[in-house]
Parts: C-alpha cells; sequence; structure tokens
C-alpha cells in the first residue's frame, strides 16, 4: 500500500542523512519534496500543510542545524509527526461495557462490511476467547443474510436465524435480545450499506442506534477509494457518530493517502485494517508501525506477532530437535517455505525487517519472487517418501520423472537440491557441539542485542513461545532494536553479539547462495 511513498521519502530523508550540515535552505528544499510525495499519495491537502508545517516548525530551530547529525534529527522529527498524524496510540476494539456489547459495522456497499464483520468476530472468538453472535441487518441485498451466516459456518461463529421480512431496526432489537438469552460476550450488526450516501441510509442508521444502543460504530471503508474515504468518514460521522475506522484493502496498491487523512481529519482513531482476503488476515493498526514502514524502518514487532499466529510451536519444536542432531530433509524445507508464504513471502518478510525494504526490487528483478516458494513446493511434492527423505537417490531418470511431474526442468531441480544441501550443511554446523552450536551462539547473540539476555536460548531447547510474549514487551523490543542500531533507514542489520559479522546474509556473514540473503536462495547479485 505505501510503497511509492515509501520510496520517495526515503530517497528525500537518504538525501539529508548524508550530509554533514543542514541549512534552512536545504530542510525547505526537502520538505517541499516530503509536500509533493505526500499529495501524489493522495493525502488530504490541509493535512499536508499541516505536517508540512509542523516538521519546519521543529526542524529549523537552532538545535537542529547545530545538532551532531541534523540529518538524522530531520528523519526523526518527520517520523514522529508522522507518527502524530496516524493518531499517535493504537486504539483496539473497546469490549469494556456490560455483556453482550453491541458493535455496529457501517459504510458504503461493496467496502467489505460483511467479509469484516466475520473478521472481526473470528478475531474476538479466537485471541480474545469472547462468545461473539453475528446478525445481518441488510435486507435489500440479494443473500446478504445468508452470506453473513455462510461465513459464521466457516469460522465456527453464531450467526442469528433469518426470518425473512422483518424490518432492520426489528432483527437488531432481536439478535440483542438473542446474545442476552445465548450468554455471548459480544453482538456484532452488520448494516446494509448504498452505493453513495443517502437520506433513507442515514435514517435506518439512525433507528438502528436507537434500537440497539451499540458501544462501538466502526465504520468500514475501502482505503483504495482516496479522498472520498475521508468526506465518507466525516458525513457518517456528523449523523451517526462513529467510535473508529477500519479500512479494508489495505494490501492493495493504492496509494494510502486515505490511511494518513482519515484519522487527522475525522479525530477518529483508525482501530483495525484488512491485509488480505482470508479471514485471519485483519491487523490492529499501530501508528508508530506504519510510520516505521512508510520510513524503510522495518517493522519487526509485527513480524514477531505474525510469527507467532503463523508458526506451529509443536512443528518448531520437532524442527529444533532434529536441527540439533544435523538433520535436515526435503520434506524440512517444504515446511519452511510453506511458513514463509503464510507469514507474507519473502516481499512481505522483507518489507518488515529494518534497512531491508529496498532489497525488494532486487530480488524480484532476479527472479525471486513468491512464484519461486509455489514451484519448489511443486518440486518437493513431485518426489516420492523416499527421494525426500534421502535426496542421494534422484539421478537423472528421477529427476526427469519430477521435472514432468512439477511443471519445472532438471535446473530447477538442481537448483533445490544445491539449496537443501547448503541449508543442510548449515543445520550441521548448528547442531554442533561445543558452546551448543552456531544456532545457540546466534539465538543467544541476538537475544543480548534485543535486551532479552538468554530468554531465546538456543534451538536445541525448541523456539521461544511466541505467541506468550506480552504486546506490551514487544513494543519495548521494537524501541531496543532500534536502540540497537536496527530501525535505522538503510541500516541493515548490524552484528549480532554472539555470531562474528551479524545474522547470516543480512549485511554481515554470508549464507551461501544468495550473495548475502535468505539461505541458499539462488540468484541475488551480491553487493559491489
Amino acid at each position: 500500500m505505501f510503497e511509492n511513498l515509501q520510496d520517495r521519502l526515503g530517497s528525500i530523508l537518504n538525501g539529508l542523512t548524508g550530509r554533514g550540515a543542514l541549512s534552512e535552505a536545504d530542510v525547505s528544499a526537502a520538505l517541499r519534496e516530503v509536500r509533493r510525495a505526500l499529495l501524489e499519495a493522495d493525502v488530504a491537502l490541509d493535512v499536508v500543510r499541516s505536517f508540512t508545517d509542523r516538521v519546519r516548525e521543529k526542524a529549523v530551530g537552532a538545535e537542529i542545524l547545530k545538532s551532531i547529525k541534523p540529518g538524522q534529527m530531520v528523519v526523526k522529527i518527520v517520523h514522529d509527526e508522522l507518527i502524530e498524524m496516524l493518531g499517535g496510540e493504537g486504539v483496539g476494539i473497546d469490549l469494556h461495557a456490560p455483556a453482550p456489547v453491541v458493535v455496529m459495522m457501517v459504510g458504503l456497499q461493496g467496502s467489505g462490511k460483511t467479509t469484516t464483520t466475520a473478521k472481526i468476530a473470528n478475531r474476538l472468538s479466537t485471541r480474545d476467547k469472547k462468545k461473539v453472535l453475528m446478525a445481518s441487518l441488510d435486507t435489500r441485498r440479494p443473500a446478504a443474510q445468508e452470506q453473513l451466516r455462510q461465513l459464521g459456518v466457516q469460522a465456527n461463529i453464531d450467526t442469528l436465524p433469518i426470518i425473512a421480512g422483518q424490518s432492520p431496526t426489528d432483527i437488531a432489537a432481536r439478535a440483542v435480545q438473542a446474545a442476552k438469552l445465548g450468554g455471548h460476550d459480544v453482538v456484532i450488526l452488520d448494516t446494509a450499506g448504498r452505493t453513495h450516501i443517502d437520506e433513507p441510509l442515514m435514517v435506518e442508521m439512525a433507528d438502528i442506534k436507537k434500537k440497539s444502543n451499540p458501544h462501538e460504530i466502526l465504520l468500514v471503508a475501502d482505503s483504495l477509494t482516496g479522498q472520498d474515504a475521508v468526506n465518507l468518514a466525516r458525513n457518517f460521522d456528523e449523523r451517526v457518530g462513529i467510535t473508529g475506522l477500519v479500512l479494508t484493502r489495505m494490501d492493495g496498491d493504492g496509494r494510502g493517502g486515505a490511511a494518513l487523512s482519515m484519522r487527522a481529519v475525522t479525530g477518529k482513531p483508525i482501530k483495525l485494517i484488512g491485509v488480505g482476503e482470508k479471514m485471519s488476515e485483519l491487523e490492529e493498526f499501530h501508528p508508530r508501525r506504519i510510520a516505521d514502514r512508510i520510513l524503510g524502518m522495518g517493522d519487526i514487532v509485527s513480524l514477531v506477532e505474525r510469527a507467532a499466529e503463523n508458526i506451529d510451536a509443536e512443528k518448531a519444536a520437532a524442527m529444533a530437535a532434529k536441527m540439533a542432531k544435523g538433520k535436515f530433509d526435503l520434506d524440512d524445507l517444504a515446511d519452511q517455505l510453506r511458513q514463509m508464504q503464510k507469514m507474507g513471502g519473502m516481499g512481505g518478510i522483507m518489507g518488515m525487517m529494518p534497512g531491508m525494504a529496498g532489497m525488494k526490487d532486487k530480488m524480484a528483478a532476479a527472479g525471486l519472487d513468491d512464484k519461486l516458494f509455489g514451484r519448489q513446493i511443486a518440486i518437493i511434492q513431485s518426489m516420492t517418501k523416499a527421494e525426500r527423505a534421502n535426496p542421494d537417490l534422484l539421478k537423472h531418470s528421477r529427476k526427469k520423472r519430477i521435472a514432468a511431474g512439477s511443471g519445472t526442468d532438471a535446473a530447477a531441480i538442481n537448483k533445490l537440491l544445491k539449496m537443501h544441501r547448503q541449508m543442510a550443511d548449515m543445520m550441521k554446523m548448528m547442531g554442533g557441539k561445543g558452546k551448543g552450536g552456531l544456532m545457540k551462539q546466534m539465538m543467544g547473540g541476538l537475544a543480548g542485542k534485543m535486551g532479552l539476555g538468554g530468554g531465546l536460548g538456543g534451538m536445541g531447547g525448541g523456539m521461544p513461545d511466541l505467541s506468550n510474549i506480552d504486546p506490551r514487551q514487544l513494543e519495548a523490543l521494537q524501541k531496543q532494536a532500534e536502540a540497537a542500531g536496527l530501525g535505522k533507514p538503510g541500516g541493515g542489520m548490524p552484528g549480532l553479539g554472539g555470531l562474528p559479522g551479524g545474522l547470516p546474509g543480512l549485511g554481515g556473514a554470508k549464507l551461501p547462495g544468495l550473495g548475502g540473503g535468505f539461505p541458499g536462495l539462488p540468484g541475488l547479485p551480491k553487493k559491489k
């Protein structure tokens, strides 16, 4: 979503950080470029004006111009103001009210209200262990109520039985009553939308609000609609009084201006963002993390949270035990590739790693896109069980059969086997004797750098249980990472204590195959 803005702001601010001293003219020229970049990203004009005015006011102060690294101070000011523009601290859905807490979803047709309703219900039931009831109040759109019922069946969440001919206000009253009788903690009302804002819609919303007395009124807006989404939020807030925003399709290729403008214009917090079509692809909106991503500083905390949600703890422990013995077969490699796919693929992971956002283009140019994972998994799945356990069996005739089965060629199979050999060699090193093996040293070094002491331990004891880490601990981790130099734009990942030269492939000691990238993925050109 923010890639274009990230590239533009990154190049502007990198130009400042490289200078020893800054004049007022330098700051003004840079802010002109920042202003242009924000306007091109479709941020509202009045928001851009107030943003650049605040940055200028702080950036031309004597303490900045005379500071040791004025360029970096300007980057910090832009970063802080970006966080302020996005709302300061993240705000989640407020459930502090007598049960059942009524959440009312409003918005235009096609913005994703029904899907988002199911996603929120799924999130509340799986993460917060709440008993949720969903009710569709959309009597106009064909099969809208049936759509919500089907989503409820998929996610194993209760939905209000459909009674034909009932009005939206009657359904709302019945839903609240059913939630009370059924012992539900939360009831989510999915209201009807229109293709545009009209008087009957607003009257209906007001009637539903009066009847159900919602604790939260969430406006669902499509982040690809640009500035019109800002006007929409303003109108709904004036007539119904929204308590927060949910932005959908944040994984699209829009310019992101609506997300940056809506909080500043309406004063209402963005609570959640939809980042994909799956039920689980709904994230809390954290202004600091979004600002970090926009300025290319990475987002370690979200990456850890995403890993906690997608990594199977039992599989990770089993893998750790195998690695400790120096074993690593092609089934293990396929599991690793699938986990990377679940975590957003190579692009998603790189975008969240400090200083690595710029690597995505180089990787794409070298043909290292996420389709590569799919092809490699297809090759592994075309092998027999014996071949996956013992790749040495793969001679020419077998490779020919596998190539035909996976729709690839012998060269692709050889690359995969080479990658596996290199990773298997690494696993032997990591499972070696001495001080607990290379992996233990590396994880210990990373833990020390992050200020976690020996908390991450070695791989011999299994992966850390990321799901039990407190969110506040994660935020502290992000701040410590920044203090350790992990969050500087273009800074990459520095040496991580126990492992001489740094985390493999990220600017320090290199892993084979990537010329300084992820283990064994072939073909990325080495840095000059």
